[in-house]
C-alpha cells in the first residue's frame, strides 16, 4: 500500500507500506524523521502524526492507551494518531499524513 507522509520540512514523501505492519514501520525503514522511541508498543508518542482529514474518518477509534499517550505528545490536534497504531491495509491505500512537530 502507498502512503504519503509529510515530513516536517513540508517535504512529501510516498513510501511502501507492507500489509500487516504500521505505518510507522513503514515511515522509520524509509529514512523519515520519526522516532518511535517504543518500538511501536503505544508506549510513548514518538511516532505522532497528523491524518489527513479525508482518510482520518476511515480509521478505527485510537484506543484508551493511545489517547493516554497522546495526552502527553506536543501540538495534539483533532486529527492526531499516533503510527504504530495505523495498520497498513489495503483499505487504506493511498493514506496522507503528517509528522507532527518534536
Amino acid at each position: 500500500m502507498k502512503i504519503i507522509a509529510t515530513d516536517r520540512k513540508g517535504v512529501e514523501h510516498v513510501i511502501e507500506g507492507t500489509d500487516g505492519w504500521t505505518v510507522m514501520e513503514a515511515m522509520r525503514d524509509a529514512g523519515l524523521p520519526i522516532a518511535a522511541e517504543c518500538g511501536g508498543a503505544c508506549a510513548c508518542a514518538t511516532c505522532h502524526v497528523y491524518v489527513d482529514e479525508e482518510w482520518f474518518g476511515k480509521l478505527k477509534p485510537p484506543s484508551p492507551e493511545e489517547l493516554d499517550m497522546l495526552d502527553m505528545a506536543v501540538a495534539v490536534e483533532s486529527n492526531s494518531r499516533l503510527s504504530c497504531q495505523l495498520r497498513c491495509e489495503p483499505e487504506f491505500d493511498g493514506i496522507r499524513v503528517t509528522i507532527a512537530p518534536e
